[in-house]
């Protein structure tokens, strides 16, 4: 307990500092939201009344502390250009990007961990480097490439999956789980070729310890020695695991604007393009936390695999 507490404060300093990037990245990009929203027609006074009425004319070290003051007491903020609350808009489009990024992590675990091990087994093989040329592949084409590419292919060519958009789990399970087909699948390739490759070479390592030959010796079969390596080399497929939460929430951004599926992808896209700043903020700060979260977790989660590791 005393470790995870320890780790909890130390990502305090981290998150602070992600706070004060953010907020001057943001503030100090070319672009007035005041302009925006007041329009091409709008004279210079008008403009600077909607930026007093915004509180975009105080100093930049006075807006960053309003804005850390409602964040200590759970408030978000307020959009510029809705005036809805950021939470709010948050609610409204999380449960797409949960379940983008949900079904991504299951569709990886489930093809790379076996295709790494496979790879590994039969390394110097046809398999061995079949399976290294597509993680290659996989890795190297652009995302919003392959979404066309597989919109074109299975949704125009072959309708077997809707174009864009999206169905809530509540409407429709089934039309839910269809229309996150190819985003999710779009979004695991990368995903898919980082973890293939890192299972592969720790499992490869692991297959040449005395342990593993000693069990061969005695008669084990493939998956019962498969299944020792693999213990033994979960944790830096763990570690993999959590690094490649970083490519998700940016693969997240990309894939739902190429399927215009309404998420918080593209919410960001729309604040950036509006220099909306308060939900800008947010996201950014709230995408930090939760990758800092997940490996925390990620960090938890070694003595499951090894229990020698104390904390």
């Amino acid at each position: 307990m005393g470790y995870i507490v320890r780790r909890f404060i130390s990502t305090l300093p981290v998150m602070a500092v992600v706070a004060v990037v953010v907020f001057l990245l943001i503030h100090l990009s070319p672009g007035d939201p005041a302009a925006l929203i007041a329009g091409d027609l709008a004279s210079v006074e008008d403009i600077e009344k909607l930026r007093t009425a915004l509180g975009l004319d105080l100093p930049l070290w006075q807006q960053f502390a309003l804005w850390i003051g409602k964040l200590f007491t759970g408030d978000l903020g307020t959009s510029i250009f809705t005036q809805v609350p950021v939470s709010q808009l948050l609610g409204q489009r999380l449960e797409p990007t949960v379940s983008i990024a949900a079904l991504t992590m299951l569709i990886t675990l489930v093809v790379a961990v076996p295709l790494g091990t496979l790879a590994a087994y039969r390394a110097g093989t046809w398999v061995d480097r079949l399976v290294m040329l597509f993680a290659v592949l996989a890795f190297s084409v652009p995302v919003f490439l392959v979404g066309y590419l597989l919109i074109y292919a299975f949704a125009i060519q072959l309708p077997w999956f809707p174009v864009q958009g999206y169905v809530r789990f509540s409407d429709s399970s089934g039309q839910w789980l269809r229309g996150l087909v190819l985003p999710c699948v779009n979004l695991a390739l990368v995903y898919i070729a980082l973890v293939t490759r890192m299972t592969r070479a720790t499992v490869l390592e692991v297959l040449h310890e005395d342990y593993i030959r000693t069990a061969r010796a005695k008669g084990l079969g493939v998956l019962p020695v498969l299944g020792h390596a693999l213990r033994n080399a979960a944790i830096p497929i763990a570690t993999t695991i959590g690094a490649g939460i970083a490519l998700l929430i940016g693969g997240v951004v990309v894939t739902e604007t190429v399927f215009a599926i309404p998420g918080v992808g593209r919410l960001v896209i729309d604040s950036v393009q509006r220099h909306d700043y308060p939900v800008i903020q947010s996201v950014l700060l709230l995408s930090a936390g939760v990758y800092v979260l997940i490996n925390l977790l990620i960090d938890l989660s070694y003595r499951l695999f090894d229990p020698r590791i104390t904390y």
